[in-house]
């Protein structure tokens, strides 16, 4: 049987997407349930796919395409190239997965000397024919043979001036044909020949234009941002023109079924009256919102609201759909599930189920981690008095502050050198894109909100303003004017997207709280997940927001940070080079007062969840001075005769420092080697703990502290901690007569505590997999390192198929931490076990740990809503794959 290449829209349906992309099967099914759709037929992805390899279209895909052809010319009794009555197309992409304004699309096709003629008699509008004309001789020399549109706009924008136009639709037939004219010059100035007159020629070359378009850089680069695969292919639809343009009784728009920036149930969207569809995206006009539409048309209004109505109620999820009125009548173009901010995605999945529309895995499944990263943005600090200086329409929420740039290309480069940058156009294009996403926020002084700027940030989650009209921009000055206010290149200023305001300066900025739909959304996830979430937190206002963020304890408090405190430091460096036991613990004790603090205010603040407290990890010569700068102050000191006791300090840090000095400390003197020469450090840092514990029980407080040893790499060493630190804790209880709940555990961080992990576990009460540790001693690379040399060159090159780093490297790493569990809980079946570093909230990582066996993750507090919506993900897909 011979492939089928083309389809009807009467022969798809949405489960073809794959085959006849997005569009292609949106127009399938809409065709399908009944609504008012033009007729037309879709050229599959297979085509396109087909064409990459040779670069033109194979004979047999094109003989069926002209048997679609000629359905639709009888279907329509109307001839594509007939002067009298002539049939006139849209060429348009559509991948699968949608991608919009990256690709290209083509009206009016079908156009020609004779035809334009025919199309004036028939509609007895000369101004509509030829302003469709002129359109389609832009739009094809730019798409079909890569003229740059602007030379166009130049063209169109010197007869407005010389009749003192404002609007394209001011400009009568009489001016558009010579406008006709002057495009006709230009492409033959380009191309060396007449603007072809033969409609298949259009046609074919169309086509084949808009398969290239899948290869054009805006595509690639836009699919390397949204994780795309190369291999999918778009579809081409031909579809039968319906005309926006053909007076005000006719218009063009774009709607979605509820609101994209905010989620609100609202039909919500935007429309041009005598237009067509390029005009409202592009930003020539500025369009009015959709609730004016049904002053203008009400039946037509009310019939979008019901269209609107079917589609959510069809798809169940917010649709985003463009629509053409041809003299009244309303055609549906399109139908896609609409791009939408962080905050909308999270309001439309919690309000669909509170509507039983969906369910709550639905829901879950419908939020991405970027949308919640997103949510958490920061916003300004709404104690601050702020004086916009403009305003425009707030098309994608969030703040952000960034030096001025008008070049795109010039954003994209600093951007990616970690310059923050707010770029300022007039409107973007597909090909602003790469400048877009190294920005940290866009502005723009036109368009509405469904403009490219405005889409394309929503989908990065980035602040965006358009339509910011009272700016005046004077891009060979690279400056802009507003309100007697000029704003030069690289002057910050302050954009927030959430009220279009434009703010010169940089203004301080607070991180935002849970949204109670968020929370209702992560209560679904709590509901569904079987893996636990934790924070790593090492203070008590961490701990505080871990707790908010909903984490169910802290996998992970660092205690070396409590004493880089500037009036500990010192303490500290004393104890490091006190020269007998004696004078270390009589430091230890001042330390241990306020270690006593830090565990009480973190084991309060977590009251009644576990804690799990790593005791002193570091090398002890990175508490000291640099080796260098010890050696410079020593020089000055003597020099200037000062106090001999402050240079005998100096000489002793320097003598310490050499002798602690290593080539390689990350796997020297550190960890629990540290605490089995100095054991008095560890016992410290436990009596405090205890201390701060039965402190908490006696004042009603339920603490469950757990004790982390770093480093364990041999059974010994951990048997021999475990007694020490179980000897200070029985004292200490024993002595306050108290009961307390408390673990002992380690963190698996080195390749031998896993493979060993089955003798290790005898005497642990839990394991964390210090996974940065683990992916250092495993790869045999040091992470800044790596970092600042090769890694970069691994990951281009593809040696390495992604930073093991940011998401665990489940062939090696992931083999060693199964390994670890499976030998672990063999010895000891009630052991607890964790993950605790970086990859503890990266998404592909979290799925990773399920299949694990894990109990639970724990990562920054900022990340706590990402783990637990992902560890919910996760579970469902499982529950849905075993089905």
């Amino acid at each position: 049987m011979n492939k089928k290449w083309v389809y009807d829209f009467e022969e798809g349906n949405e489960q073809m997407r794959s085959l006849l992309g997005g569009k292609g099967a949106g127009l399938s099914e809409m065709t399908r349930i009944g609504l008012p759709v033009p007729q037309g037929f879709t050229i599959t992805t297979e085509a396109c796919k087909d064409y990459q390899v040779s670069q033109t279209m194979s004979e047999e895909i094109k003989n069926e395409t002209l048997e679609h052809l000629k359905k639709l010319e009888l279907m329509t009794a109307k001839n594509l190239g007939d002067a009298t009555n002539p049939l006139l197309v849209s060429v348009r992409s559509g991948a699968s997965i949608s991608m919009p304004g990256m690709m290209d699309t083509i009206l009016n096709l079908g156009l020609n000397d004779d035809t334009v003629k025919g199309l004036a008699s028939l509609t007895k509008n000369e101004r509509f024919a030829y302003d469709s004309y002129r359109r389609f001789i832009q739009m094809f020399s730019d798409v079909v043979m890569g003229i740059p549109r602007s030379e166009f706009e130049d063209i169109l924008d010197k007869h407005k001036e010389a009749g003192e136009l404002k609007q394209d639709t001011e400009l009568t037939a009489e001016v558009l044909l010579k406008v006709i004219n002057d495009y006709k010059q230009l492409y033959l100035r380009h191309i060396g020949k007449e603007f072809p007159q033969d409609p298949m020629e259009q046609l074919f070359s169309s086509i084949e234009a808009v398969f290239r378009s899948w290869n054009n850089p805006r595509a690639i680069t836009y699919r390397i941002l949204n994780k795309i695969s190369d291999d999918l292919g778009t579809a081409v639809s031909i579809v039968m023109m319906v005309f926006g343009n053909m007076g005000n009784d006719s218009a063009t728009g774009v709607a979605f079924t509820r609101s994209p920036s905010t989620g609100e149930k609202k039909i919500y969207g935007e429309y041009l009256t005598n237009a067509q569809g390029e005009d409202v995206v592009a930003g020539i006009r500025t369009p009015k919102p959709i609730s004016e539409l049904e002053t203008e048309m009400i039946e037509t209004y009310h019939e979008l609201l019901n269209v609107s109505e079917l589609l959510e109620q069809h798809y169940k999820d917010m649709q985003d759909m463009e629509f053409t009125i041809e003299k009244g009548k309303l055609y549906m173009l399109q139908t896609r599930s609409g791009k939408r901010t962080a905050q909308a995605a999270v309001k439309v999945a919690v309000g669909m189920v509170n509507e039983l529309l969906i369910s709550k895995e639905d829901a879950v499944l419908r939020v991405t981690p970027e949308q919640i990263d997103q949510l958490l943005h920061k916003m300004i600090d709404p104690s601050v008095k702020t004086s916009p200086i403009a305003k425009g329409l707030p098309a994608s929420p969030g703040a952000a502050s960034g030096k001025v740039v008008f070049d795109v290309k010039e954003a994209a480069a600093r951007g990616k050198e970690g310059e923050a940058v707010i770029l300022v156009r007039p409107e973007t294009t597909p090909e602003d894109l790469e400048g877009m996403a190294y920005s940290q926020g866009i502005l723009t002084s036109r368009g509405g909100m469904t403009a490219h700027a405005a889409v394309v940030a929503r989908g990065m989650g980035k602040p965006c303003i358009v339509g910011a009209e009272e700016i005046k921009l004077d891009l060979l000055n690279k400056s802009f004017s507003v309100n007697g206010v000029t704003i030069k290149e690289n002057e910050i200023i302050t954009i927030d997207g959430s009220l279009g305001s434009v703010m010169v300066g940089e203004l301080p900025m607070v991180e935002p709280g849970l949204t109670p739909e968020l929370k209702e959304l992560l209560k679904f996830a709590d509901e569904l997940r079987e893996l636990g979430v934790k924070a790593n937190a090492n203070t008590p206002s961490e701990a505080t927001r871990a707790r908010e963020y909903g984490a169910e304890g802290i996998g992970l408090c660092r205690t070396e940070r409590m004493f880089l405190d500037p009036n500990r430091l010192p303490i500290m460096q004393e104890m490091i080079i006190a020269e007998t036991k004696e004078e270390r613990v009589n430091l230890l004790k001042q330390l241990e007062v306020v270690q006593k603090d830090d565990f009480y205010g973190i084991l309060k603040a977590m009251d009644g969840y576990p804690v799990i407290i790593r005791l002193l990890d570091p090398p002890l010569h990175e508490f000291l001075p640099q080796r260098e700068r010890l050696e410079q102050e020593l020089e000055e000191l003597k020099a200037k005769s000062s106090d001999p006791l402050l240079i005998d300090k100096k000489v002793k840090e320097l003598r310490r420092s050499k002798e602690l000095s290593e080539f390689n400390p990350m796997i020297g003197f550190r960890g629990c080697r540290v605490g089995l020469v100095y054991p008095e450090i560890y016992e410290m840092q436990v009596g405090a703990i205890i201390d701060a514990s039965i402190e908490l029980i006696k004042q009603g407080f339920d603490p469950k502290p757990e004790i982390m040893l770093p480093l364990i790499g041999h059974v010994n060493e951990m048997k021999i901690l475990r007694d020490k630190v179980e000897n200070v804790i029985k004292e200490k209880l024993s002595q306050a007569n108290v009961q307390l709940h408390y673990l002992i555990g380690t963190m698996i961080e080195v390749p031998r505590a896993a493979l060993t992990a089955d003798q290790i576990a005898q005497y642990a009460d839990f394991f964390s997999f210090g996974t940065n540790d683990l992916t250092q001693t495993t790869f045999a690379y040091s992470r800044d390192d790596a970092e600042a040399t090769f890694l970069p060159f691994y990951l281009k090159e593809k040696i390495v198929a992604q930073d093991p780093f940011m998401t665990i490297d489940r062939e090696g790493v992931g083999k060693l931490l199964r390994m670890g569990v499976v030998l672990g809980r063999k010895s000891n079946p009630k052991l607890e076990i964790g993950i605790c570093g970086e990859h503890g909230g990266d998404p592909d990582s979290i799925e990773f740990f399920h299949y694990a066996g894990l109990d639970y993750v724990s990562c920054s507090p900022f990340r706590v809503p990402i783990a637990r919506l992902v560890a919910a993900q996760v579970t469902i897909r499982e529950k849905v794959n075993k089905q």
